[in-house]
């Protein structure tokens, strides 16, 4: 079944937003980025949920922070694939460097997968939190802690919204002056999250469809004809670039550059001969 899921495959087009918010809605989690899921609990409990009871959750380890608990997350990832006599090749070195692409290109085909499997619907008797809590090493589960930061302000937020609208709605209650500016703050407030969202929708959409350019470009250099060539390598080098403060391009022109010095040299030598 799972080799039947090829590159060009509709699953390679899911979006990032609608593979975390399938992660977070099915396992109870608050991954905000696809990378939180590089130590490979995610994927564990996603076919623990699929096969109940096949995956030895004690052995997971939800707080993995180095390579090398990661690493053993994937070896028992890998363990269960071997038995239900799924072929797909784990690409763990990459997965575990946290890089963007490889991770969310593995979610996906998970997520393909797992809907393949239990029609997309989700086991209504499957208790995730519980599961990680008496079977996996959950110390402090990698989507919520390493965004607690972001998850504390997002629930301030949300509770100054919701206090806001308390004194909104006891304000109404008031008066008949009260009432009506507050029904005109909730309007205007109602106006402005609309704006708000149509904002986000648009700059979703035109990050999906850079991503979509750039996974062509992956795949492209990936190409046996061409990844081993000067320029390919030097894009890839700075696709795979994990450092967010410093950008790869000067080494990949470096790697252009020394390319094409030794093609003149060879040019020139030849020229000699």
């Amino acid at each position: 079944m799972a080799s039947n899921i090829g590159l060009m495959d509709s699953a390679y087009f899911v979006g990032r937003n609608e593979i975390l918010g399938w992660i977070n809605a099915t396992l109870q989690l608050n991954l905000s980025r696809v990378e939180e899921a590089a130590s490979g609990a995610v994927q564990c409990q996603m076919m623990d949920m699929t096969y109940p009871g096949i995956v030895p959750m004690h052995k997971v380890n939800f707080d993995a922070k180095t390579e090398y608990d990661m690493i053993q997350n994937y070896k028992v990832l890998q363990d269960v694939f071997n038995k239900l006599k799924i072929e797909k090749h784990i690409e763990v070195n990459r997965l575990v460097k946290g890089r963007p692409l490889d991770n969310l290109e593995f979610l996906q085909w998970l997520k393909r997968y797992c809907d393949s499997v239990n029609g997309g619907i989700t086991n209504e008797n499957y208790n995730p939190v519980e599961r990680r809590t008496k079977g996996g090493k959950e110390r402090n589960i990698k989507g919520s802690q390493k965004n607690s930061k972001s998850l504390q302000t997002n629930r301030s937020l949300n509770s100054g919204l919701c206090d806001g609208m308390s004194v909104l709605k006891q304000g109404k209650s008031g008066g008949v002056a009260t009432g009506v500016n507050s029904s005109v703050e909730i309007n205007a407030m109602t106006k402005e999250i609309t704006e708000l969202k149509l904002s986000v929708d648009l700059l979703e959409k035109e990050r999906d469809f850079y991503f979509a350019k750039l996974r062509d470009v992956e795949i492209l250099c990936q190409t046996p004809e061409l990844e081993n060539l000067a320029l390919a390598v030097a894009i890839k080098k700075i696709l795979y670039c994990a450092d967010e403060k410093e950008s790869a391009l000067a080494e990949a022109q470096e790697i252009v550059s020394r390319s094409v010095n030794l093609a003149g040299d060879s040019e020139f030598s030849d020229t000699d001969h």
